[in-house]
């Protein structure tokens, strides 16, 4: 058998319809399509119209609000889950990531839930009110990791009002 002998499966292989060649052929003219209308022209109509109905993707609600393309995503770790280390250690991220606490490479905050009796030195990205209460009530540390945002020189200024400026100090002269 060579290459040329091959030939597909009987009826695998369905001939093309050619459509509009003449008349002899029962499908000249208008090509099987019917007269006129939208689906005699060769355009046919977009994805998703419906025929002038208002389109489903148009009809559902849309959910309010928006997404802040800011917004600060923590690795949470409770006051509780702390009381794993040594007493007088210095926890920070690769301590707890080490323990199984968070992954790596993302920010850290220490919520307040349970209790400590441990002096624990705690080195997080961010802490809340009441976790920062619990560690130094229990005689450790709290270091807050990365800078802190500087004051904006525009808050706390009404609106229409000038901004603030440092009054001159006066120097005694002799």
């Amino acid at each position: 058998m060579q290459l040329h002998d091959l030939k597909p499966a009987p009826g695998a292989h369905r001939k093309a319809r050619r459509v509009g060649r003449g008349t002899g052929s029962g499908r000249g003219k208008t090509s099987g399509r019917g007269q006129k209308g939208q689906n005699a022209r060769s355009e046919g109509f977009r994805l998703g119209f419906e025929g002038g109905q208002m389109p489903l993707s148009q009809r559902i609600p849309k959910l309010p609000g928006f997404k802040n393309p800011f917004k600060k995503i923590y690795s949470v770790v409770n006051v509780s889950k702390l009381s794993r280390f040594e007493d007088g250690a210095k926890v920070d991220a690769q301590a707890l990531f080490e323990a199984g606490l968070v992954r790596p490479g993302q920010e850290i905050k220490v919520l307040g839930a349970g209790r400590l009796k441990r002096r624990l030195a705690v080195e997080a990205h961010a802490f809340s009110n009441s976790a920062r209460e619990t560690i130094e009530k229990a005689g450790g540390s709290v270091k807050v990791l990365g800078e802190p945002k500087a004051p904006s020189p525009h808050r706390g200024e009404g609106r229409g009002e000038e901004p603030k400026q440092a009054e001159p100090t006066e120097s005694a002269s002799p």
